[in-house]
């Protein structure tokens, strides 16, 4: 029977004859120089010949050294994709998914337990990345995206939905059959100040032929959640995504004012790499996020 090859002595090997060091392959590796140089003289010692030369400071293959790292070298990379492909089934199941913040926290937060019902298989890790960014060098997945198509030319870029606006406050404090221009004239107007917000309120006031409202003392915040928390706790009128608040009406935390109307400047898309389409796990979790868009 064929004696069985030490295979730790097989990768000191590649590693000393692609670097041209032992130094620099024992820390690819990780292992210490000793390590690297008692590997080299067991292989040595176990085929009876040498297989390096030094040059200088540098280590370099001789013709038999030369003869087989080219017959070995393609055996080991082979060794190390099937090693790579079985880790990477293991963990095909876990997706990192991006959104902004205010999505997270209003949209997919509320729809946890009933994603998990929908498949017990997905792990879902969410990042909060905003603007432009690459999915590839970020390892993301998939992103859902506010936004327009033509910023996100070179993925898979699929329509969700209309980026809806609404106008909303705490049930408790409007009047019935109340319109829109009469509460503002009763109740002061809340803003939510970061970029992406900042101009929701012009771009309702001029779908409604009303004009800007005055804003309230201390009812400016930089972020969605707080704007709506102000809302909730009676002290305004507040200019939303229809999509953000959707559960906070059938929970009676807020009422809807009027009819939304579809913001020109932005919609809500799909994203992810055309080579993702050919995942199962990607497709499934993209079925999922458009029939909760459709509902």
């Amino acid at each position: 029977m064929n004696k069985i090859t030490p295979l730790k002595s097989l990768y000191s090997f590649v590693a000393v004859a692609e670097t041209g060091s032992m130094s620099e392959a024992a820390d690819m590796l990780n292992v210490s120089h000793s390590a690297i140089s008692q590997s080299i003289k067991s292989l040595e010692s176990y085929l009876g010949v040498e297989l390096f030369q030094r040059v200088n400071r540098t280590v370099v293959l001789n013709a038999q050294g030369k003869q087989y790292y080219k017959q070995i070298s393609p055996a080991l990379e082979q060794i190390s994709h099937a090693t790579q492909s079985i880790i990477d089934r293991r963990y095909s199941h876990r997706l990192t998914l991006n959104m902004v913040h205010s999505l997270a926290m209003h949209w997919w937060i509320p729809r946890v337990e009933r994603f998990n019902q929908f498949s017990n298989t997905l792990d879902i890790r969410i990042s909060n990345l905003v603007g432009n960014f690459s999915l590839q060098q970020e390892g993301i997945d998939v992103a859902l995206v506010l936004g327009k198509s033509s910023e996100w030319e070179n993925y898979h870029c699929e329509f969700l939905g209309n980026d809806e606006l609404v106008m909303v406050a705490n049930p408790n404090i409007i009047p019935p059959e109340a319109t829109s221009s009469e509460l503002l004239q009763q109740f002061p107007a809340i803003i939510a100040t970061n970029e992406r917000r900042a101009n929701d309120w012009q771009i309702w006031c001029e779908a409604k032929g009303l004009p800007m409202p005055k804003f309230g003392h201390n009812l400016s915040f930089n972020a969605t959640i707080q704007a709506l928390q102000a809302a909730i706790s009676q002290l305004g009128l507040f200019i939303t995504h229809k999509i953000f608040i959707r559960d906070y009406v059938e929970q009676g935390m807020l009422v809807e004012i009027g009819d939304s109307i579809p913001n020109p400047k932005q919609d809500f898309y799909f994203i992810c790499q055309p080579e993702q389409l050919s995942n199962e796990f990607v497709l499934l979790l993209r079925s999922w996020i458009k029939a909760e868009f459709s509902k």
